[in-house]
């Protein structure tokens, strides 16, 4: 059975792991409204408008 001669250090052993931990940007879409980028299949949150209707409504402040 094939045993290490030497122990691995940490900037060996991570600089190996490290491509796999990479978080990728998550994917923009353009609000056909404001033209503001948000988030696809979400509220767009500078306008609160979905799929062409407004779903939040504007809070009044007193």
């Amino acid at each position: 059975m094939a045993v290490p001669k030497r122990k691995t250090s940490k900037a060996r052993r991570d600089k190996r792991r490290s491509p796999n931990m990479k978080k990728s940007l998550p994917g923009l879409s353009i609000c056909p409204q404001c033209h503001e980028p948000k988030l696809p299949h979400r509220v767009c949150p500078n306008c609160n408008y979905y799929d062409g209707k407004e779903v939040v409504a504007e809070a009044v402040e007193a």
